[in-house]
């Protein structure tokens, strides 16, 4: 008697974007023998929270283009023939005229995002691989049989079901402490629909990241407008009659706005010359088991320019990471931002146009996405020297910014509207019971200033959030995850770090110094650590937030792409 093999039960927590990758290296995979089950608690595949109304309004548009956007089922340039007519229309895109080199509106790309799931579950389909989506469903709890290894979640309208693996694409989590309990304190601004209101007052904005621009392109908007200058050349704003003391301002570590976006020679982030897996390995080998971040600045960064850019080559070859950072810092700190803002807004014109790319900045980029997977195998000693020096130039420069993004930010500095303020690292916000907040920071003099502000919203991204704040407490429980932590590799060091009060360095009993990062813990592949320190065959975690101690950096739909073939891979095997 024939006996049919039983198929596979994957379970896919989240239905954005990364979702949507480990969708398609399943259905891409030549193996038919698995069933999916996607859980969404929205309504949409796809687009999840940055692509989405959660994350976007029509001004918000992607720092991604379409030639720089992973391989799906079909380019943006060719879906935008069958993209509805509204959105075509709201956005006053003409298919003909379409640019594979400009970014565009995210709600319009969140569209082509659930298209192409569409797409997907149609190949599925006639593949013979089941899928079923369970819109509206949030899952509340995991737990494992570890008998059998089956998983089970816990989901809001479906009770518990079974699976032999579980990838968590839960996405972004922006986490309330104040709002909703202090007047005019926004913890985030998404949905941005919420900052959309009418102030007559000064605002203060937290950060200078895309998450800081796309609060100030919609407070700009719910208090004026932008126009064409009577030349038709320059963009200006107006401020509206009912807000005439409005203004925002934006609160930058040391002053700085980010880096506005270019061409990218390399659209995907990849090299030829990156350090591979094995090479990674030999040096650990070498190194105590360790990866030096020297090592790889030197492969991943420097090494690059000898025969790309030999004049540059010359130019930093004998710097360490901190002089580097510190040349590279000292300009944009000479400088004052906006005027900078604008040399880089004509520079990354140039760059465009003529298709060349600002090549050290493509490559921080691409150092920046190949560190990210091994960087668990830094020192602590070296991943404070990443998160101190190196991530913050890495943070400014990559961060992108669309060139109407910039031209909106210039014109409301023009105005008079917008303007920043320089704070270190210790400045502190102090939310007040009768609404709003007193912002205290010392300037660039050592002055010390107390402000309040009536409203506040706080931008400074994506937190990486801590072990403690996991989700799924049902793993917690069984011990199958576990927390980041990075072993010092020199016990001096360790040692003095916990003598002088580092509040995240620990000691075990054998007198071993660590390091606690944000997160849970993962291995290469993207699979839990139990506290024994053992990986689980059958749960993943590709949700950004709860991996940012092992994964310090992500680049969007390429962290995507890269996380979801490693996942693949893993399942196949087993």
């Amino acid at each position: 008697m024939k006996v049919e093999k039983q198929k596979k039960r994957i379970a896919i927590l989240g239905g954005g974007p990364s979702g949507l990758f480990v969708y398609k290296r399943l259905i891409e995979s030549g193996e038919t023998d698995f069933e999916i089950d996607i859980f969404e608690k929205k309504t949409q595949l796809g687009a999840g929270m940055p692509y989405s109304l959660d994350g976007a309004n029509d001004e918000h548009v992607t720092n991604v283009s379409d030639n720089e956007v992973p391989p799906i089922v079909t380019p943006m340039s060719e879906w935008i023939y069958t993209a509805p007519a509204y959105l075509l229309e709201r956005f006053k895109i003409n298919p003909a005229e379409f640019n594979e080199y400009k970014v565009v509106p995210r709600l319009l790309f969140g569209q082509y995002l659930s298209d192409q799931f569409d797409l997907l579950k149609e190949s599925a389909n006639t593949l013979g691989i089941t899928t079923n989506v369970h819109f509206q469903n949030e899952v509340i709890d995991i737990r494992q049989n570890e008998q059998n290894n089956e998983v089970y979640i816990e989901t809001t309208a479906l009770g518990i079901l079974p699976f032999d693996y579980t990838i968590i694409c839960t996405g972004h989590k922006w986490p309330k402490e104040h709002e909703g309990k202090v007047a005019g304190y926004y913890d985030a601004p998404y949905p941005p629909s919420k900052l959309i209101l009418p102030l007559n007052h000064a605002v203060a904005v937290r950060g200078s990241s895309l998450t800081a621009i796309d609060a100030i392109r919609t407070l700009a908007r719910s208090n004026g407008t932008f126009e064409k200058d009577e030349n038709n050349n320059n963009l200006v704003y107006k401020i509206s009659n009912e807000s005439p003391e409005f203004k925002i301002m934006m609160h930058s570590r040391n002053g700085l706005l980010p880096a506005v976006r270019f061409h990218l020679e390399d659209s995907h982030l990849n090299n030829a010359s990156l350090l591979t897996p094995e090479e990674i390995d030999l040096h650990k080998k070498n190194n105590g088991g360790f990866l030096s971040l020297d090592y790889v600045f030197q492969k991943n960064f420097k090494d690059i320019f000898i025969s790309k850019d030999p004049e540059f080559y010359q130019r930093i070859k004998d710097l360490s990471i901190e002089e580097f950072v510190a040349e590279m810092m000292e300009l944009r700190e000479r400088i004052e931002p906006f005027t900078l803002l604008k040399a880089e807004y004509i520079q990354a014109e140039k760059s465009m146009k003529r298709h060349e790319s600002v090549y050290w900045k493509e490559m921080l980029a691409v150092l920046s996405f190949a560190m990210n997977q091994p960087a668990k195998y830094l020192s602590a000693e070296d991943m404070q020297r990443l998160q101190k020096v190196l991530m913050p130039l890495i943070t400014i420069v990559i961060a992108f910014v669309p060139q109407t993004s910039c031209l909106e930010l210039l014109a409301l500095h023009q105005a008079g509207i917008l303007d920043i303020v320089s704070v270190g690292s210790d400045s502190t916000v102090e939310p007040q019971e009768e609404g709003g907040i007193i912002y205290h920071f010392e300037d660039e003099e050592n002055n010390n200033h107390s402000v309040y502000y009536k409203t506040f919203v706080d931008c400074i991204g994506q937190p990486h959030l801590s072990y403690e704040k996991f989700p799924f407490r049902g793993l917690v429980a069984q011990k199958i995850i576990s927390p980041a932590k990075i072993k010092f590799q020199s016990q001096v060091s360790g040692k003095e770090a916990l003598e002088n009060g580092n509040k995240l360095v620990e000691q075990d009993a054998n007198d071993n110094y660590f390091l606690n990062v944000s997160g849970i813990a993962i291995n290469d592949n993207f699979q839990i650590i139990d506290q024994y320190g053992a990986y689980n065959e059958n749960i993943f975690v590709m949700a950004v937030p709860y991996i940012g101690g092992f994964n310090p950096d992500y680049s969007g739909l390429d962290f995507c792409e890269a996380a979801s073939l490693r996942i693949l891979n893993s399942i196949m095997e087993n």
